[in-house]
């Protein structure tokens, strides 16, 4: 097993020499498998090894005696102790959703913080190849396209995570653990079939297995493999053809107006559309989802090719997200209503504390000191607060622009601004004019300030005076 890990590891280019590699660790058997694995090849590998648990509020005093395990655990094996904790049935009632993606959402976020506080490089996670059957398997009977069918990936880059033991099976890691004599913990929750992956684990799986393949785990898993090359291709091949399908803008008398680049409105060439095969269509019209920051389901993309197949009438249609679709003789045209009246790109300075009238937004940016230990008794939110000491002395105020990213505190990993800016997380459906004026304040050239959105950790203040950035509406 400790073979297979190690050949894991280096085709997928998962560790390298010098990386400080946090294991999370529940308890169960697939974590202490993969920390007893890791601590064996580490010198081999040139990682430095940590252990994360994380307390999530349920289960009461057998979460507890998980907790002591794993601390006893990395006592034994003299590795530093990361610990985090969280209100899962909080946190589920706030996002309404289930415990089990509650319990995952603040986990990650934790092991996040451990990132950002230069504590980790990156984490390894247990996940082997019963879950991912179980995951592959799951998303089947949800539906689901190549990507989802590709399940868990080796590696997922933007939030430091790795997967050492995706090649491994439960069976394996536990006949590995019994020849090295070392116990691990039962997590009860598993069992309860409320949830789903509990119900295809002990119930689907199994009887699928004795019904009709005995080795569907390992084809399962295989799948998911085939389906990841699948999804590398087409990502390479989208880049390719985006270029050379999609323009931006719409056409006018005197050629394309160019102005629709900036307004968000893009047209998808039918004729070169038509000489591609099916599966290149689809995968095309993703790829412009993707551009107008928006997912599309299978039903729109048949409603697409629908619309751009000949003879078809003209024809129009709405997308998720407000984007409409009005299909012309030569183009399928992308774009949204209000479209014409765009603002220009725009950058003040923004001196700390002081005031700048934005004339884009018809409203003043105002930057005040406050002080950052009487915070949360003055009234202010500490998620909207900068600590001046972290921050330049004048700031620059600015319309957010394509490629801009921004991290926002309590959430897992970075995140583009234009996907920041979609109705759900902003609250409001914006005009195209409203989300390219929408303002950023940038320090030294990171952007720490996003109208609507909590200021990154990484600038949350500690102590003395923090800068709090507030919007004013300017009379009209």
């Amino acid at each position: 097993m400790i073979d297979r890990v190690r050949q894991y590891v280096r085709r997928h280019g998962l560790l390298k020499p010098g990386e400080r590699v946090a294991v999370g660790v529940s308890g169960g058997a697939d974590s202490v498998a993969l920390l007893r694995v890791l601590v064996e090849l580490r010198r081999e590998l040139g990682i430095v090894l940590s252990i994360a648990h994380f307390h999530h509020g349920i289960r009461g005093a057998e979460a507890d005696q998980d907790q002591q395990f794993v601390q006893a655990l990395a006592n034994g094996l003299q590795l530093e102790f990361h610990l985090g904790a969280g209100d899962t049935p909080a946190h589920a009632r706030a996002a309404k959703s289930s415990l089990e993606t509650a319990a995952r959402e603040l986990r990650h976020r934790w092991f996040l913080e451990l990132v950002s506080r230069s504590q980790a490089d990156k984490i390894a996670t247990a996940h082997t190849l019963d879950d991912q059957a179980e995951t592959v398997l799951m998303r089947i009977l949800r539906g689901a396209g190549t990507l989802g069918l590709a399940g868990i990936f080796p590696e997922q880059e933007e939030k430091h995570l790795v997967r050492p033991l995706l090649e491994v099976s439960r069976g394996e890691v536990e006949a590995y653990l019994r020849s090295l004599g070392q116990t691990w913990r039962e997590d009860s929750s598993n069992r309860d079939v409320e949830h789903t992956r509990n119900r295809i684990r002990h119930d689907l799986l199994p009887r699928l297995e004795e019904a009709y393949n005995p080795a569907l785990r390992q084809t399962l898993a295989d799948l998911a493999e085939i389906a990841r090359g699948e999804a590398d291709y087409w990502d390479r091949e989208v880049a390719s053809l985006l270029p050379r399908l999609v323009r931006a803008g719409k056409p006018s008398r005197s050629g394309r107006n160019a102005s629709g680049a900036a307004s968000g409105t893009a047209s998808l060439d039918l004729a070169a559309f038509r000489n591609l095969s099916v599966a290149a269509q689809r995968q095309v019209l993703q790829g412009i989802g993707r551009q107008m920051g928006i997912s599309l389901e299978f039903k729109h993309i048949q409603q697409l090719t629908t619309m751009a197949s000949e003879g078809a009438g003209a024809q129009r249609l709405v997308l998720p997200g407000g984007i409409t679709v009005q299909r012309s003789f030569r183009e399928l045209q992308f774009g949204s209503p209000g479209t014409a009246a765009v603002p220009p790109n725009y950058r003040y300075s923004l001196p700390v504390p002081g005031e700048v009238s934005i004339v884009e937004l018809g409203a003043k940016l105002r930057a005040r000191l406050v002080s950052a230990g009487v915070s949360a008794q003055s009234g202010y939110n500490p998620d909207s607060l900068l600590d001046r000491s972290l921050l330049a002395p004048c700031l620059t105020v600015r319309n957010w622009q394509a490629g801009d990213r921004f991290f926002p505190a309590k959430t897992r990993s970075p995140k583009k601004v234009k996907e920041l800016l979609q109705a759900a997380r902003v609250g409001q459906q914006l005009s195209m004019a409203q989300r390219k004026a929408w303002p950023v304040v940038e320090s030294a050239g990171q952007i720490v300030w996003v109208r609507g959105f909590a200021v990154p950790a990484a600038f949350a203040p500690r102590n003395g005076e923090a800068v709090l950035i507030e919007a004013v509406e300017e009379p009209e």
